[in-house]
Order: C-alpha cells, then structure tokens, then sequence
C-alpha cells in the first residue's frame, strides 16, 4: 500500500510538469468563448476530459500493442517511415497547435486592423469541444509514462482526477494573470507554438520518419524547458528596459 501512496504522489508530479502545456492551450482557448462562461468552459470542458482520460487509459492498457502497430508505411526517395496511431495522433496534435499559436499571432500582428472586433466570437460548445479534444492529444503521452511507472489501475486513475482538479484550479489564475499582462500573452503564444514544434517532432521519432534520409529525432524536455526559461528571461529584460526608456522620455 505505501509503494502504491508513493507511485500517486509521484504520477501526480510527472502529470502537473507535463500538464504545463496544456494549460497554457486550456487558458488561451477559454478566452475565444463570451467572458462570462469562459470559467465554465474551463470547468467543463476539463471535468470531461478526465472522464475520457480515465477510459482512454483503460483502453489504452488492454489494446496499447494495436497503437503501437505500423499501419502505413512510406518508402520514398522523399520521405520515408511507418506511421501508428501514436504516431499519428501526435503529428494532428501538434500540427494543430501549431496552426492555433500562429493564427493567434497573426492576430495580435494585425490588431490595430481588428480592434474594432470582438476576438470572442466562438461558441461556448466548440471552444469546449477543443480544449476536450486537445486535452486527449496531451493526455496520450502522460498516460504512456504513468504506465511505465505503475500497473495498478487505481493508482493511474487517482492522478488524473488529481492533476485534473489542480488543472480546473490553476486554468482561473493563468487565463487572469493573461488577460492582465498582454505581454506575456504573447510569450504564452510563443511557448505554445513552441509545443506544437516538439509534438511534431516527437510524433515524426514514433513513426521513424526520415526526410531526404535525415531522421527526425525528439525535442527532448530538458531542451523544451531551457528554452521556455530563455524566452522568459529575455520577456523579463525586454519589460524593464521598455519602462526604463518610457520614464527616460516622461523625464
């Protein structure tokens, strides 16, 4: 009993720093719904995201040899590998995240053209659907590792509920702590196109994909880390030496 206590308090640490990403996706996605039910929307959309990450995990610990099976295999002078469900659902996820950090930045490029437009014009049941559907695709990866870690069922299921709730939790006080410093929006949208670059890179490792005979290999976590910390300290320098010029010219 205390080996399984100690495996749950380590499955709920191992999923709160690889759920860093996710909730960053949950807080930046919650704001396109009516600001009066983006709390709802977060509290929804990841209650039901633990329910399907409790049956995911089930499924994936009776059939997880079929995710892993080659269903397609690419032999090009191009291009070349085989590609699984694993695979694939990491290449959609980040592809996707990808397409969101960016359509995002184009929007904050250009917003001087829009301002006169209201960014949260997404219905409460789509904005819902994506953080669900985004939360699957995070989820697979987390779920892998706590199996490495434990067989006990009970033990995986009570770290998601528990990693779930901190989520529904902390999702209030980042999407706040955006809307209240712009800025880091922006650095948020950065570090997110930057999980799409790793999702992609993990995604084509599982389906040993080549390129013109070059192998794509993972960004590992330690390189995603390091750099999220650069880009944080480089937001941080760039922030004081803004108001330094701007208390120069009022001077």
């Amino acid at each position: 009993m205390a080996e399984n206590i100690f495996t749950l308090f380590m499955l709920v640490l191992l999923q709160a720093v690889l759920g860093f990403d996710n909730l960053l996706y949950i807080s930046l996605e919650s704001k396109r719904a009516p600001l009066e039910k983006q709390k709802m929307v977060r509290m929804v959309g990841i209650g039901i995201a633990i329910a399907l990450r409790i049956i995911l995990l089930y499924v994936l610990v009776n059939v997880i040899k079929y995710f892993q099976k080659p269903f397609l295999t690419l032999d090009s002078d191009f291009i070349s590998g085989s590609i699984n469900v694993h695979s694939l659902i990491v290449l959609f996820g980040g592809a996707f995240i990808l397409y969101t950090a960016l359509r995002e930045i184009f929007h904050l490029v250009y917003l001087e053209e829009h301002e006169g437009e209201d960014k949260r014009g997404q219905s409460t049941a789509k904005t819902i659907a994506m953080i669900v559907l985004m939360n699957l695709i995070f989820s697979f990866d987390s779920i892998l590792s706590a199996m490495a870690l434990s067989d006990v069922f009970w033990v995986m299921a009570t770290a998601i509920i528990i990693s779930g709730v901190l989520m529904i939790w902390l999702s209030d006080g980042v999407s706040k702590f955006l809307t209240k410093n712009r800025l880091y929006e922006i650095l948020g949208l950065f570090i997110l196109f930057l999980v799409g670059v790793m999702l992609i890179s993990e995604g084509g490792h599982l389906a040993q994909l080549e390129i013109f005979g070059n192998h794509i290999t993972p960004m590992s976590k330690t390189t995603f880390y390091f750099i999220i910390f650069i880009l944080v300290v480089i937001d941080i320098v760039q922030g004081r030496y803004q108001k330094k010029l701007i208390a120069m010219k009022k001077k």
